[in-house]
């Protein structure tokens, strides 16, 4: 080998010599193998002892030559050398020989590769000319179309003188010089070629994914400013990093744009091992937004509610809306019977014991057109809150009087509400078809909380009406619709809708259902909205009528489906423009919720609860479990139960909701041994089964009357008897006499009622008790007796209590338990 060749076998000159060897395998396969042969070694003499041989003188000294060897071995060995030496020689020069032939074979290969690739650059370079002179010639033939198409009196086409079209051969040429031009560039593609992916093998090129138009453009941009001669470095984007009180790590790169890993990465530069799935405060994330670059604006979390802050409406935009009435009063005065003498329709055959117990939203149409959003309260008692949310979304107060009646205390609560919520009042006083009727004497009545109406010269309307007759209802609805042309109601439709939730319940079939009332701008299915601390997207509204309806406007009730819970009644509906703002306002306004009232029981302190707990020592308690059918009657029932009790005695109500009775009801009841009212829904049968096996009461109502009463009963059960004295009479000692194995007797006459050995006794020294305890004896003569009249002797004897003189006072009485009861 030539040194030329690069290839040298490391090892010592003439030790071994190189070989390839080829190898076959199965398949065709071969394979070259280098592999080294080696001589064996030959002794060669020293030159003195050559000479001597050669010179035909004696071969070799015999003092130099090895012991036991002869002349003619001697010679042998000569003559072997010498065979060595020549074939060595004749081996060298093959070997130069065959160096030779192969360099000579290397460069003429060489010369050819070079020959081939300068034939096929002169190709391409043919081939991209003839391309660059297609493409000049179809730019010419299409600059010659648009000049024919400009010029009418040209023919269209060229045509051959057979009046046939020529054939147009230039775009199959461009066709196909196109392809091998993209060929030619997919050779000098930077992705990666030569691996082939599934999606490749499917679909015959890159997986159907492009290169979107900004990649491009990067990369356009990449190479113009390598071939300016540098990378440009690119310029840093300084961006307002909005910042609360607590932000996730993922989330903090996801606002400054930066890499999760760069982010996390500088927070573990500062001494902090988190993930990007952990929470950050905000003096930490300060320091890594500035870090990075950007500025801080630190905000609240209170600044997720500014989405829905209330926008002003221009006047131009505002357009008349129905005004809203409530019909309040006390119970049973005919508030219902009243609208449904309005409506035609018959709610109060629907409402349980004849009240109403839910407030109730419906829209009437007069005959001349007028649209009119009427809203039905209860009258009981316990129904505050619903009167007052009435009140509070109202225009108009309907003040719906008995003219058999008179002002009753929900009447004046009703006057409260509305002079609270400054809106104007209209008294319908009801029932005047009865013979007891008396309309002076309520318009009098009224007088006293200063509502004075129209016939008593004052600026409140007063209509007489009838709902079993129909009598005055023209004249309400006249009333009505002046005073709402008088208040001038406008409102903006074309706005996010703004509404009132007037009762929530929680519907087995439908879920969360929430009756509104929408004041401002217009409600559309697939709003996305929030309501308290829920949220939602409205899957479906449905009006008074039970009818489905794709929009409400202003002053129009709806019933709203689609909520994730179920919402507070009176909460307050926004629409929001996506569900990222509905959920982060809601789950705000929860976190608020909950950090207030865990506030509220951290602000007692450890001698309040001392003195709390001290106090309730004396106070029994009636633990009790409230379901109801709507949010309206749960609050009510809650409300009427926090009135129950004095100081001895309350009822406490554990857990109140909304919807049917579960079995996480049933295990709470039974660890607190408390019983579960049920307000117009009923237990599951899973619930039912493990309240029987557990001994937990269910009690079913659907008149809040019952249900107040029954629970008054139990928590009177829980009140001490009160212990009722009877006087019965006197006595007085005439003598004291000392008597063996008794003690001292006294001899008493009875001057007034019955003295009784079963009575008990109080002993008076100068008007004053200084013993109070039962006789140990009562005798007359020597005889024992069960009781003495007045005016007759007898000896008398205390228990335990011998200090008795003459003129002592006896008093003699009897006690009685007495059960108490709540008022």
């Amino acid at each position: 080998m030539s040194d030329s060749d690069g290839k040298k076998t490391l090892g010592l000159r003439g030790g071994a010599r190189p070989g390839n060897v080829k190898q076959s395998f199965s398949h065709g396969r071969t394979k070259n193998v280098v592999v080294e042969t080696k001589r064996k070694r030959v002794v060669v003499p020293k030159p003195g002892a050559g000479k001597a041989g050669a010179g035909g003188s004696p071969v070799g000294d015999p003092s130099k030559r090895p012991a036991g060897i002869t002349d003619a071995e001697m010679d042998r060995r000569l003559k072997a050398v010498q065979a060595a030496k020549a074939r060595e020689s004749e081996e060298a020069a093959a070997r130069e020989a065959e160096e030779k032939a192969r360099a000579e074979d290397r460069e003429r290969r060489r010369a050819e590769q070079e020959e081939k690739e300068r034939e096929e650059k002169e190709r391409e370079e043919a081939l991209k000319a003839k391309a660059e002179e297609e493409a000049a010639k179809v730019r010419e033939a299409a600059a010659a179309a648009e000049a024919a198409a400009a010029a009418p009196a040209e023919p269209a086409v060229a045509r051959t003188p057979n009046n046939k079209a020529a054939p147009a051969q230039a775009p199959r040429k461009t066709e196909r010089d196109r392809e091998e031009t993209n060929k030619k560039n997919r050779g000098n593609d930077n992705r990666r070629s030569g691996k082939l992916t599934v999606n490749q093998a499917l679909t015959g090129g890159e997986g159907g994914r492009q290169r979107s138009m900004a990649a491009m453009k990067r990369k356009q941009e990449r190479a113009r400013q390598k071939a300016m001669g540098g990378q440009v470095e690119r310029e840093k984007v300084v961006r307002d990093v909005q910042l609360p009180e607590a932000i996730v790590v993922s989330e903090l790169a996801n606002r400054m744009a930066e890499r999760v890993g760069e982010v996390v990465k500088a927070l573990m530069n500062n001494g902090m091992m988190v993930t990007q799935n952990e929470t950050i405060d905000a003096d930490t994330a300060e320091l890594i937004i500035e870090e990075f670059g950007h500025k801080v604006v630190r905000v609240s979390d209170s600044d997720v509610e500014d989405v829905i802050k209330e926008v002003v409406d221009d006047a131009k935009d505002l357009v008349g809306r129905p005004p809203v009435i409530t019909i309040m009063g006390h119970v049973d005065h005919g508030k219902t019977s009243l609208l449904d003498a309005i409506r035609n329709a018959k709610v109060v055959a629907g409402e349980a014991g004849g009240i109403t117990q839910h407030i109730g939203a419906y829209q009437v149409t007069t005959e001349n057109g007028a649209v009119l959003s009427f809203l039905d309260t209860p009258g009981h008692a316990a129904f505050t809150s619903m009167r007052s949310r009435g009140a509070q979304v109202t225009d108009i107060v309907v003040l719906v009087v008995a003219a058999d009646d008179a002002v009753m205390p929900q009447t004046i609560e009703a006057i409260n509400h509305a002079k609270a919520a400054k809106v104007p009042m209209i008294v319908a006083i009801n029932k005047v078809d009865k013979p007891a009727a008396n309309p002076d004497k309520v318009r009098t009545d009224l007088l006293q909380h200063e509502v004075i109406v129209e016939k008593l010269s004052g600026d409140v309307q007063d209509v007489e009406v009838s709902a079993t007759t129909g009598q005055g209802l023209d004249q309400l609805l006249e009333a009505i619709a002046l005073q709402a042309e008088i208040l001038e109601l406008k409102a903006n439709p074309n706005r996010a809708a703004i509404g009132a939730v007037i009762e929530a319940q929680l519907d087995v079939g439908r879920g969360p259902v929430a009756t509104v009332l929408i004041q401002n701008g217009t409600l559309r299915q697939g709003d996305i909205f929030v309501v308290g601390e829920q949220y939602g997207k409205v899957r479906a509204l449905i009006n008074d009528q039970g009818e489905r309806v794709k929009e409400a406007g202003p002053s129009v009730p709806v019933e709203v489906l689609g909520l994730n819970g179920t919402p507070e009644a009176g909460d307050v509906l926004n629409v929001t423009s996506t569900e990222a703002q509905a959920r982060e306002i809601a789950n705000y306004r929860e976190k608020a919720a909950k950090d207030k009232r865990a506030a509220a029981g951290a602000a007692t302190t450890l001698e309040q609860l001392m003195a709390n707990a001290k106090a309730d020592e004396d106070v029994s308690e009636l633990p009790i479990l409230v379901k109801a059918d709507v949010q309206g009657s749960a609050e009510a029932i809650v409300q009427a139960m926090e009135k129950i009790g004095n100081d001895e005695v309350r009822v406490r109500v554990l857990h109140s909701g909304v919807g049917a009775i579960t079995e996480t009801d049933v295990g709470l009841a039974e660890a607190s041994g408390a019983p579960i009212m049920g307000f117009n829904v009923r237990a599951n049968a899973s619930a039912r089964n493990t309240a029987n096996q557990k001994g937990v009461e269910i009690r079913y109502y659907s008149v809040i009357y019952d249900l107040v009463d029954d629970v008054k009963a139990a928590a009177s059960g829980l009140l001490s008897n009160e212990i009722k004295e009877n006087f019965i009479g006197y006595a007085t000692i005439k003598e004291v006499f000392k008597v063996t194995g008794v003690g001292k007797v006294a001899g008493c006459l009875v001057t007034e009622g019955v003295a009784r050995r079963s009575a008990g006794v109080r002993l008076l020294r100068d008007n004053v008790v200084i013993h109070e305890g039962t006789l140990k004896t009562l005798k007359r003569f020597k005889d024992e007796v069960p009781e003495v009249q007045s005016g007759q002797e007898c000896g008398m004897a205390f228990e335990n209590y011998d200090d008795i003189r003459p003129d002592d006072v006896i008093e003699i009485f009897e006690r009685e338990e007495v059960t108490r009861t709540l008022s």
